[in-house]
């Protein structure tokens, strides 16, 4: 279930988060009713005078909440663990046994000095 609930909250995640960005750019500022009183821009706006405000103000601020219960479901995803938590560890099993070591051999065994064959 997880497999397939983590991208898709992560999706309408992403989606939501780039909501929120265009609706507060689109939102007028405080100050921006005094410039169009003095004719430097158009007062007049998509929803009418006053309806933009309330209407992007509320959707913003659903996308908002939205937003904070995606961000807070993600982050319980990804800290969930499951029932059946297997370390690299566990998974590798048991190591091998040591293998044992053998006697050298008489002549040319890789750990024997070969100082006795040096003519003094």
């Amino acid at each position: 279930m997880q497999g397939i609930l983590f991208p898709l909250v992560l999706t309408i995640h992403i989606l939501v988060g780039l909501g929120v960005i265009g609706l507060v750019l689109i939102q007028h500022g405080k100050g921006a009713d005094m410039g169009a009183a003095f004719g430097s821009g158009a007062s007049g706006s998509l929803f009418g005078a006053s309806g933009s405000a309330n209407f992007l103000s509320r959707t913003t601020a659903v996308l908002a909440a939205v937003f904070f219960l995606t961000s807070l479901s993600l982050s319980y995803m990804a800290n969930v663990r499951p029932a059946e938590s297997r370390s690299v560890i566990d998974a590798a099993g048991t190591p091998p046994a040591p293998a044992q070591e053998l006697p050298p051999a008489a002549a040319g065994a890789p750990g024997e000095s070969k100082a006795k064959d040096i003519p003094k």
